[in-house]
């Protein structure tokens, strides 16, 4: 990665879905997005490429929520709810948006580390592998 704003170019869109579906909101992911790009430039140079950029970008953001709940006093929801089937692929899920809802509103009931799994592979759209390198963790323990 050559500078900030190449990295930004890139990655802006991936970090700020990751971080609105930890946080459930627009307005709060805004914050931790600018954190986590502030972060990645004091740390660009002793980024060797031992990870995907993605998920080291993905990891700061992570860390940069949970600073931020914590300077809040504010904890993140980890006993799961049971969500309703509603007899449809995710895909058509989302396309609805009253189950978009419903399904986004669960997707913040699910505890750790399902949740980031989840997140990860959906909306940041990780292989298998790479989510299983940030957990330090085998393939087939993401999948």
């Amino acid at each position: 990665m050559k500078n900030l704003d190449e990295l930004y170019r890139l990655y802006f869109r991936d970090v700020y879905l990751y971080l609105r579906s930890l946080t459930g909101s627009e307005h709060l992911a805004e914050e931790p997005t600018a954190e986590t790009f502030a972060r990645a430039l004091r740390g660009l140079d002793a980024f060797r490429g031992q990870c995907d950029v993605r998920v080291w970008l993905c990891q700061i953001a992570k860390n940069c929520w949970r600073n931020h709940c914590r300077s809040q006093g504010r904890e993140v929801p980890t006993a799961p709810q049971a969500l309703p089937d509603a007899g449809c692929t995710i895909k058509q899920g989302l396309e609805d948006a009253d189950l978009a809802a419903r399904i986004h509103a669960y997707l913040h009931t699910m505890a750790e580390p399902h949740k980031e799994v989840f997140t990860l592979r959906v909306f940041c759209e990780l292989p298998f592998a790479q989510i299983a390198a940030l957990f330090g963790k085998t393939e087939s323990w993401a999948g």
